[in-house]
């Protein structure tokens, strides 16, 4: 086992585990440590903690200090000159003619570099636009370019339901979305009614998945033949959420229902095992 605390370095960023030393660090607090891109500032969202040595990268680095008023000035300084560049890499893409569009600008807390977050359609030039903003900056420059999906993580917005996105609010990774799970669901496939703001498939469609996965595999299939005290009949809907099987008896003209219980209880469909 190995102590760590969970660092997150975006609002709703994946969480890096850092090695806290002798340190008893709480929630919310404030840290800065050492990463791959240098020196970062970031939130402690998971306390001191024992985790196995084959859950973390080994070896971990060490939270080189807990941030202070000073730190946090300089995160506050550092989204300023970002604005700033912001603006200044938009001209710069405007006068150099390039079909990209920049999302996000962001310095590293020690100002060693300016990362700048861009779409685009297809690759992009840029050598000439890296250079000039070398010039203007004096100091390392990184272009990025991201897919849709994180541009609208970036931004942010409200999506469908009325609430904000859940990409920009608290979802750490994209989990992968297929169109399957909205047919399982018995969602309409017009895509403007179960896609996002990012033109993607709502990352909603994968919360209920796994219920309505175990729920389909206890139910019978759709035109199965089902055997009920009033004769054979086919299944011919399903009500997944509530667990009722909708039968159509040809002989008796009628579609009775049956809960998943009912259907165990009297013996006509097994009980599902895992």
């Amino acid at each position: 086992m190995i102590e760590v605390i969970g660092v997150r370095f975006k609002k709703a960023g994946k969480i890096y585990y850092f090695d806290p030393g002798d340190s008893n660090i709480e929630v919310d607090s404030y840290v800065v440590v050492e990463t791959v891109r240098g020196i970062e500032f970031g939130k402690v969202v998971i306390k001191n903690k024992q985790v196995d040595e084959e859950d973390v990268v080994l070896p971990l680095k060490k939270v080189i200090r807990i941030a202070d008023e000073k730190d946090k000035r300089t995160v506050v300084e550092n989204q300023e000159l970002a604005d700033k560049a912001l603006k200044t890499g938009t001209e710069k893409i405007i006068e150099h003619n390039l079909d990209m569009n920049l999302v996000e600008v962001e310095f590293t807390f020690d100002r060693n570099k300016i990362i700048f977050y861009f779409t685009a359609d297809g690759r992009v030039d840029f050598r000439n636009l890296v250079k000039d903003l070398a010039a203007q900056f004096k100091t390392r420059i990184e272009l990025r370019q991201i897919g849709v999906r994180d541009e609208a993580k970036m931004l942010g917005g409200i999506g469908p339901c009325g609430r904000m996105l859940c990409c920009s609010t608290f979802l750490g990774d994209f989990e992968p979305v297929s169109i399957k799970m909205a047919k399982d669901q018995n969602l309409s496939l017009n895509p403007a009614k179960i896609s996002g703001l990012c033109g993607r498939l709502m990352c909603c469609l994968k919360y209920e998945n796994d219920d309505y996965e175990t729920a389909k595999r206890d139910l019978p299939d759709i035109g199965q033949a089902i055997t009920t005290p009033y004769g054979t009949g086919k299944v011919v809907g399903l009500n997944i959420l509530e667990r009722i099987v909708h039968i159509e008896m040809p002989e008796a003209e009628r579609v009775i229902e049956y809960t998943l219980d009912e259907l165990i209880d009297e013996g006509i469909i097994a009980q599902a095992t895992d």
